[in-house]
């Protein structure tokens, strides 16, 4: 079945082209999410103003994760936690904590979108991270102190 992609689809294609899957996969999960739009005569002769739309919608959704860039990275989240002499936390700092943090500062995030390969898991200044969009990412400031 011959599909035209509303957005990238991994190992289909990018957003506006115009491919062949199987009529399965088209029709069970491509079209039911929205992501592609069956090929037929008149979705075709659109194509050209489907692109123009859904450029304008990457740059509205890019534009908004600018914006929410900036707060996240006016914030900076400080933690106090329990700690060895040597500065080693007893536990961690992980990305629930810090999803945590952003939600309660008015920034919804999904846990999977901060950049954290391991939790922190020493005192001190940190930068993690943040993926608000696939060409944006923010870096927060985390600051973790010997709780008293």
């Amino acid at each position: 079945m011959k599909v035209i992609l509303l957005d990238d689809v991994t190992k289909v294609g990018r957003r506006g082209d115009v491919r062949d899957v199987a009529d399965g996969y088209a029709r069970n999960f491509l079209i039911p999410k929205k992501l592609a739009l069956s090929a037929t005569q008149g979705n075709l002769k659109n194509l050209e103003h489907i692109r123009r739309q859904q450029a304008d919608k990457a740059a509205r959704i890019r534009q908004d994760a600018e914006g929410l860039k900036a707060r996240v990275e006016s914030l900076t989240f400080e933690t106090q936690r329990q700690a060895s002499e040597e500065g080693k936390l007893f536990g961690s700092v992980t990305a629930q904590d810090i999803a945590e943090f952003l939600a309660a500062n008015g920034v919804k995030l999904e846990r999977r979108r901060i950049v954290l390969d391991e939790p922190i898991k020493t005192l001190g200044d940190h930068s993690v991270g943040v993926r608000l969009h696939a060409d944006v990412t923010a870096q927060l400031k985390v600051s973790v102190v010997r709780a008293e």
